[in-house]
């Protein structure tokens, strides 16, 4: 449809033209936000439901399904009939509203323990495609001390979500963990003996970034966790690589035990020396070492003044006090004059004089004998090693056990935690869309709000006085004097001044269009569609 030019914004001259569809009555639009402010989220971007391009195991938005296959845990304490999981959960938008219609699971409870559950679509199992775990997490209110991270629970067929709790086995463990100063980004997976069968979490190395801005901004993040076949991982943050790493040498503990161990039943002998050092058996202490010198004493050479005031009292009562109209013996007690400093000591001192403490020269401290060389030290002792009875060699520790759920088992100090846009795939190029379709547009959302302010701060915001920015002073200030009549330099100045504002707003408003396009066009029209006075 054929767009026509409409809005004129003029800025010392220079006039700026916006695009509308003929259809579209300015004035009735400026007349209903005036009205009704509110009215604005009508024209922000309409958050459209994600869905997925390609196979998934899992993917959950929570825009129109709700808590649509999500079990919230039944489990009891261990020692009454009590849920110990009271935390409340509910399926909202954020606080800011930002796309009218995108909704998340929402941790609701303040200092209680949550958890939550789901079945995959479909059991993951680690085999020869990559596992893709991808989720965005809000702090609306920060967060002071809690969790919110995912566990992906082993596939068991005696699985029942609604005694999910934290002892319920699961395969991996990702995400973001903060208390006190302690920030803390997850990735635990539980690695199979293959000669026991016993199971044990292996921690992977810290992230070499500083966490600390994901838990203060008040913003979304996007959290990733790709586990591949050739056993390496790659932990992301806002599609930014954090942590890359290797199974076989990054985790703690290592997932292949040592091949030789110190021989537990051997003992260091009795006369094994393994002193480098030790006190001289021949040294003696100084007659004249007096160890019960004090460390201070008071100056010897120290003098009182003469003005000093020995029988004058260091503090007096205030003068200038009374006792309350109002007080009440019986309830306040005896009344007592506040205390003041005597301005009678300011010149020397008042009271008991006492000498300044001052270190004491002969203090020497408990005597010790100095350290001579040990003529019988062997050396550090080792015991010798043996082959480990407990070594394997797991080739492949990517085969961990099959993913049969996603749960989050939780307890925070700070409520209103928000997760949304989970999805759990083996196609890189499924993931990739559903980022676009998702995350790409909330993190654009809030980039452009903070280049340009919240729309409700300034939409009516007027004036007609518009200031040259510091780069156009000083391309003013720098150009050359010009000859001949006062008024033909003025004006060709004021031409020149004219041509450098419009190609420096025209090349501002190029930008804000292009970031207009990523998330709304609609959104910043109205940012811009006001109107100021020729100058």
């Amino acid at each position: 449809m054929w767009l026509h030019f409409f809005t004129c914004l003029s800025i010392s001259g220079l006039t700026l033209v916006f695009a509308q569809r003929p259809d579209v009555d300015d004035s009735k639009k400026d007349k209903e936000f005036q009205q009704n402010p509110d009215s604005s989220q009508q024209h922000r971007s309409v958050h459209k439901p994600p869905e997925p391009a390609g196979d998934v195991h899992f993917v959950a938005s929570f825009d129109t399904d709700g808590f649509e296959g999500w079990v919230v845990s039944e489990a009891a304490n261990d020692d009454t009939d009590d849920n110990r999981y009271g935390g409340m959960w509910a399926v909202e938008e954020s606080y800011n509203q930002k796309f009218p219609g995108n909704k998340g699971l929402v941790l609701k409870s303040r200092a209680k323990h949550h958890a939550i559950a789901a079945y995959l679509q479909k059991p993951f199992p680690f085999k020869n495609k990559p596992l893709i775990v991808q989720y965005e997490v809000y702090f609306q209110d920060g967060i002071q001390c809690g969790g919110a991270y995912l566990k992906l629970l082993s596939e068991d067929d005696q699985l029942d979500l609604r005694q999910f709790f934290d002892k319920t086995p699961y395969t991996i463990m990702f995400g973001p963990d903060k208390c006190g100063h302690n920030y803390k980004l997850h990735f635990i997976f539980r690695h199979r003996d293959p000669v026991t069968g016993a199971f044990e979490e292996k921690h992977a190395r810290k992230p070499d970034v500083d966490l600390h801005s994901y838990f203060t901004d008040k913003r979304p993040h996007l959290y990733t966790l790709i586990v591949r076949p050739d056993n390496s991982y790659e932990i992301r943050i806002d599609e930014i690589s954090v942590s890359k790493g290797s199974f076989f040498h990054d985790m703690t503990p290592s997932v292949n035990p040592p091949k030789e161990i110190a021989d537990p039943s051997h003992q260091k002998p009795e006369d094994w020396d393994d002193r480098p050092q030790i006190a001289d058996p021949e040294s003696v202490k100084p007659n004249d070492w007096d160890e019960d010198a004090p460390r201070n004493i008071p100056d010897p050479t120290a003098e009182k003044p003469d003005n000093w005031l020995d029988e004058e009292p260091e503090y007096i009562p205030d003068p200038g006090s009374k006792k309350p109209s109002d007080w009440d013996v019986e309830m306040d007690g005896e009344w007592e004059e506040p205390k003041i400093t005597n301005p009678l000591c300011k010149t020397a001192g008042c009271g008991t004089w006492t000498a300044p403490i001052i270190a004491n020269p002969d203090y020497r401290g408990k005597w010790k004998a100095p350290m001579i060389d040990n003529p019988k030290y062997k050396g550090a002792w080792i015991p010798r090693m043996i082959p480990n009875p407990d070594y394997f060699e797991d080739k492949n520790p990517f085969e961990m056990t099959s993913i049969g759920a996603i749960g989050l088992e939780l307890w925070s100090l700070t409520a209103n935690i928000m997760f949304d846009n989970f999805i759990i795939s083996s196609d890189e190029e499924v993931v990739k869309q559903w980022v676009k379709d998702t995350w790409a547009k909330t993190k654009a959302g809030y980039d452009a709000d903070e280049r340009f302010g919240h729309p409700d701060d300034y939409y009516y915001k007027k004036t007609d006085d518009v200031q040259l920015s510091d780069e156009e002073k000083l391309v003013i200030k720098e150009q050359p004097q010009q000859s001949g009549n006062p008024s033909h330099v003025q004006q060709a100045n004021e031409e020149e001044t004219y041509g450098m504002r419009k190609e420096s707003a025209l090349t501002e408003m190029k930008a804000d269009l292009e970031m207009s396009a990523q998330v709304g066009i609609s959104k910043y029209v109205d940012y811009f569609s006001f109107k100021l006075k020729y100058s």
